[in-house]
């Protein structure tokens, strides 16, 4: 399973995205290994732009498999915001509950922004 973040999704709807990030999110997809959380389908909705994107995100509604958050997701994303802010991270809330939802369900995280990759870092592996 492979969460797509906003900020991969911008990329892969926006006309001019990176071309990259556009074929690996497209291989996501065609494996069936894409998955989204609900923040990110907020963030999506929230940034829509014309008729195409809004088309495209009603499809990812029907079609990609969405994981919950549930009551462990935000426990683990607040001890994530904890251990973060005690290494010095400054990230925005919503990068740490997706990152805590993506780690709740064993999936990684397909993103551009490198919140993520700093996030990871501090999760106790075990």
């Amino acid at each position: 399973m492979v969460v797509i973040d906003t900020s991969s999704w911008a990329e892969m709807l926006r006309t001019g995205g990176r071309v990259d990030v556009r074929e690996r999110v497209n291989a996501h997809l065609r494996a069936g290994e894409a998955c989204i959380v609900p923040m990110v389908r907020l963030e999506l909705w929230n940034g829509a732009r014309g008729e195409r994107e809004k088309r495209a995100l009603r499809e990812f509604e029907k079609t990609l498999p969405e994981l919950e958050m549930t009551a462990d997701v935000w426990k683990n994303a607040c001890e994530l915001a904890r251990l973060a802010r005690s290494a010095g991270l400054t990230a925005p809330a919503s990068d740490i509950l997706i990152t805590a939802c993506a780690r709740h369900y064993g999936a990684s995280i397909d993103a551009v922004d490198a919140h993520f990759a700093e996030l990871e870092k501090l999760i106790p592996r075990g």
